[in-house]
């Protein structure tokens, strides 16, 4: 009789991870669906950019496609753990958002002629568990890891916006409004208690991101 609610336990985590590993199938190699419209849907593409310049925006684009990779992974790993209604909220409305990031971001590499990082399997992956750890350790730390992800997004879309040729308007207007949605989920995280994170920790995870960014703008 005592081995039953152990059994029930290892059902209901057996079954969370073989919907996780449905959902990472999904948003991996199926195409991203959308909920809102593009940015720049009332743009039209009336400047021709040279080849130069739509290879080197696609990499840039495919850079911010790999990181949505990442945060809807993170954000189903700090899911996979927490019990907390409002946190919950929270980060499912900023997943949905997500979402259409990486939908417009797949959508304009498409038009530039690019492609996807093949790196976005294991990206995924490492950053699910990266998310996981987050939520076992303890809310307000969930919480902060997630602004300061959004906070270090939100400076690297800056940095690429800079990047941009003047006559790419719909690529910058697709990154502006990502911004404008990251600073948004870092405000709602601080709402919710988000505890600052120690500098070693932000160090780690900006160093980190620079590895992924400039590996994902060449494959």
């Amino acid at each position: 009789m005592t081995k039953q609610p152990y059994q029930k336990i290892n059902l209901v985590i057996k079954d969370k991870i073989i919907e996780e590993v449905e959902a990472g199938l999904k948003i991996l190699f199926n195409t991203a669906p959308s909920s809102r419209k593009r940015p720049d849907i009332n743009i039209s593409n009336s400047k021709n950019l040279s080849p130069k310049t739509k290879k080197n925006h696609a990499k840039l684009m495919r850079v911010n496609h790999s990181g949505e990779i990442c945060a809807q992974a993170l954000y189903r790993g700090q899911l996979f753990f927490n019990k907390d209604k409002n946190i919950e909220k929270s980060l499912k409305n900023a997943a949905n958002e997500e979402l259409d990031h990486l939908a417009w971001c797949e959508q304009r590499i498409d038009e530039l002629g690019g492609k996807t990082s093949l790196l976005n399997p294991l990206l995924y992956f490492g950053s699910i568990g990266i998310g996981g750890i987050a939520s076992i350790i303890d809310n307000k730390y969930n919480l902060g890891f997630l602004a300061e992800t959004e906070k270090q997004v939100s400076s690297h879309l800056d940095s690429h916006i800079v990047k941009l040729s003047k006559e790419d308007i719909k690529t910058k207007k697709i990154l502006e409004q990502m911004r404008s949605d990251e600073c948004q989920h870092e405000i709602s995280a601080k709402k919710l208690g988000a505890a600052e994170l120690p500098k070693s920790i932000k160090k780690v995870m900006n160093f980190t991101s620079k590895i992924m960014t400039t590996i994902t703008y060449k494959i």
